[in-house]
């Protein structure tokens, strides 16, 4: 395959992957809570974006609908949480079609575009699914892909309801980007597992498996220049995002100062390239503060990166969803993250 390629090929969705390189542990850590017989009934599971978080909780909630009794014998010899994929439960998943799983994530609206955010009537839904009887007789299974995007603070705050009142038999499973800046009660409802950055042979290893045929010499560059993230190792096996990358990493790493001319570029090759390459420069951004979220304890300096944490966010979706010009949405994230830097 060529590089170009990778950017035409349409990747398979968490819902769909199988493939799973990395994150032993806390594939081992769920697979002894659930075969104990006392598996917390929701699981925030965090980390970088593109890493597993999603992989890891559609194979969670394969695992748990395929085998609903945690003292079965297929769940007491279990090395992993591994289901075939012409297993019936795994096939529902696949096709969206398995009754007793629950996704929360953003729908499309009346225009057809993805909205923005998980709709609080998208979050209310949980209240008939969880009220009535698992359709399989097992558990029923609530995949939030991803907290980051309940919408804020109405969302937020319908997921915190069911959370608290928690029905028998109920395994929530929420990806999130940043822990660090969702409500803490919902945090306090959860068991915490992060998932760390892979390593660059892991990443890859799953990049290929993805691509399918790939340019080794290629990908080992994308590989190494991903963070850790299968999705951005995939996203910058092209070429020009890989620069690009580069650029913005070399100007956050500079802030509090600032460069305008070379601002100016970024912004007009942002203007001139098509919507991969600010997908990009958002993920790039967002990475690098969500690792400053992550690295801050002190409270008045981590609402400062949690207030530049939403800031960001909002001007990229309104950017995306309006088409509005890149160049000034480049100017505003340095104008913010200086600010917040500067403490």
């Amino acid at each position: 395959m060529s590089p170009a390629r990778a950017e035409e090929l349409e990747l398979p969705h968490p819902r769909e992957t199988h493939a799973f390189c990395g994150h032993a542990a806390a594939e081992q850590k769920l697979l002894a809570d659930y075969r104990s017989g006392r598996i917390a009934h929701a699981w925030l599971i965090g980390g970088p974006a593109g890493i597993g978080k999603a992989t890891l909780a559609y194979r969670m909630a394969r695992f748990v609908l395929a085998h609903p009794d945690p003292g079965s014998a297929a769940v007491r010899q279990a090395t992993s949480l591994a289901v075939p994929p012409d297993n019936r439960a795994a096939r529902r998943v696949a096709g969206r079609a398995h009754p007793d799983l629950l996704v929360l994530e953003r729908t499309p609206g009346d225009t057809g575009q993805l909205r923005t955010v998980i709709t609080v009537d998208e979050v209310r839904r949980t209240v008939g699914f969880f009220g009535s009887t698992a359709g399989e007789g097992g558990w029923r299974v609530c995949v939030v892909d991803s907290a980051d995007e309940l919408k804020y603070p109405e969302g937020s705050n319908a997921l915190l309801k069911v959370l608290e009142e928690p029905p028998a038999r109920s395994l929530f499973l929420v990806v999130s980007h940043a822990p660090g800046r969702l409500l803490p009660t919902i945090r306090s409802r959860c068991r915490r597992l992060s998932l760390r950055p892979l390593d660059e042979a892991d990443v890859a290893q799953a990049a290929a498996g993805a691509l399918g045929d790939t340019d080794e010499a290629t990908l080992r560059q994308a590989a190494g220049a991903a963070d850790g993230s299968v999705a951005r190792a995939i996203a910058l096996y092209g070429g020009p995002q890989l620069a690009l990358r580069d650029k913005v990493i070399d100007l956050l790493d500079r802030l509090p100062a600032s460069d305008p001319r070379a601002l100016h570029a970024l912004g007009e090759s942002l203007e001139r390239s098509d919507g991969d390459m600010l997908e990009i420069f958002v993920e790039t951004t967002r990475n690098w503060l969500s690792a400053r979220l992550d690295r801050t304890s002190e409270p008045r300096r981590l609402a400062q990166w949690a207030q530049a944490w939403e800031r960001l966010n909002r001007s990229a979706r309104e950017v995306e969803t309006f088409n509005l010009e890149r160049k000034p949405l480049v100017f505003n994230v340095f104008s913010l993250l200086a600010e917040a830097a500067r403490g």
